[in-house]
């Protein structure tokens, strides 16, 4: 099970509940309120890899495409 607390406290952006870190391989994206729901985007925003269904999916990428502008680098 993974740090809640130090994933929110890393990330780059929270978008509702949604955890947005940018790192080396990927922008990772953790629903902190289903922490078994997990996805990595390349920065061109294609999944990598992914435990969320199509519809979360879609979720999660508005949300990064809305938020990359927050995002550092």
């Amino acid at each position: 099970m993974p740090d809640i607390k130090s994933i929110a406290d890393k990330a780059d952006i929270i978008i509702n509940g949604y955890a947005f870190t940018r790192e080396e391989d990927g922008i990772h994206v953790l629903n902190l309120n289903c922490p078994d729901k997990a996805v990595v985007f390349s920065e061109d925003c294609e999944v990598l890899e992914t435990t969320m269904d199509d519809i979360e999916l879609s979720i999660a990428i508005r949300y990064l495409k809305q938020g990359m502008k927050f995002m550092e680098g």
